[in-house]
């Protein structure tokens, strides 16, 4: 029962999201007394790719294919299904993000493959291959057992932490039968959002919301944020009102995050919001209202006016750093 782990890469660097998914494919498969292979796609440097041996993979399949650059999510699973029968794996893991999201899914289709998106657990082997997943936006969790005899999961980021070794992977070059009429979209521009921390990987998120009042008072919430090396993100009504860009918007119809800290100030709390964040390790809410909703799903609350305390927080936070 092999496995294969889809590495997904910007810019020439895999994402850390694909690295949690190398670390969990490795260990599964270390568990289950078979291999596991990383694939990428796409132009990276070398040393990018041994170094995915730090993360537990022994072997590196590599597509060089220039053509590859952006996801075009009808030839990535043209090449991954290619990677797969290659390699004989009867587990396939994707990272749950924008790319797993839309490729997964369509793999499972065309191997007739059953699918768990968004897995927060390694699989129990003990009784058939179940992994378990949170269900009604977090309220529950159901356990699902795979028994197809291909198997494909896809992981929720910042579940599983990252402990890297000192290991490095042998790297094979692979080259699938694709042409020119495999693409059928032709990607005229991209846009990437700039940054240093992409909110979907971030460790440490602070948001804000509608209780700052306009965008004019962002920027207590962007020291707090660059005090903390956070990134920052919204609830809908900010990115609604044109406040802060919508690729920054996390809830139920924006972006799952999954942070060790998420400080959310002047949020009230809706469902629609929660849903987006509740799987964050600690929560901490600063509102000035204290029936706000949020309060009942913080770990740390702060009754009071975020214009007075978010600048002495972040002065605290610094202060901190400095001893």
């Amino acid at each position: 029962m092999s496995i294969l782990i889809f590495a997904d890469q910007a810019q020439g660097k895999i994402k850390k999201a694909a690295l949690e998914a190398i670390q969990y494919g490795a260990k599964t498969a270390a568990q289950t007394g078979t291999t596991a292979t990383a694939l990428v796609l796409g132009p990276v440097d070398a040393a990018e790719l041994t170094a995915l041996g730090n993360y537990g993979v022994q072997k590196v399949l590599h597509v060089a294919d220039a053509r590859l650059h952006e996801v075009e999510t009808i030839v990535f699973t043209k090449i991954i299904a290619a990677a797969a029968e290659k390699e004989g794996a009867k587990v396939i893991v994707f990272p749950h993000n924008f790319d797993g999201k839309a490729i997964a899914p369509r793999l499972a289709a065309r191997l007739k493959a059953g699918l768990v998106a968004g897995a927060i657990s390694y699989p129990d082997t003990s009784n058939g291959f179940v992994v378990k997943k949170s269900v009604f936006s977090g309220k529950a969790f159901a356990n699902v057992n795979i028994t197809s005899d291909i198997k494909i999961i896809s992981l929720i980021p910042n579940t599983f932490p990252l402990t890297p070794g000192s290991e490095t992977a042998t790297v094979e070059a692979f080259s699938p039968a694709i042409s020119d009429g495999d693409f059928k979209v032709k990607v005229i521009k991209t846009e990437t959002v700039s940054g240093d921390i992409p909110l979907t990987e971030a460790e440490i998120v602070v948001s804000g919301g509608r209780g700052l009042k306009g965008p004019e008072n962002w920027g207590i919430l962007e020291d707090l944020a660059k005090a903390l090396g956070a990134a920052t993100a919204s609830s809908r009504p900010v990115a609604d009102a044109g406040w802060r860009p919508h690729h920054e918007h996390v809830g139920q119809t924006g972006l799952t995050v999954r942070p060790n800290l998420y400080v959310a100030i002047g949020i009230s709390g809706a469902i629609q919001h929660l849903a987006g964040v509740n799987g964050s390790k600690v929560i901490v809410v600063i509102n000035k209202d204290p029936e706000a909703p949020f309060f009942k799903a913080a770990d740390y609350g702060i009754v009071g006016d975020a214009f007075e305390i978010v600048p002495k927080l972040t002065e605290a936070v610094k202060q901190f750093k400095q001893a």
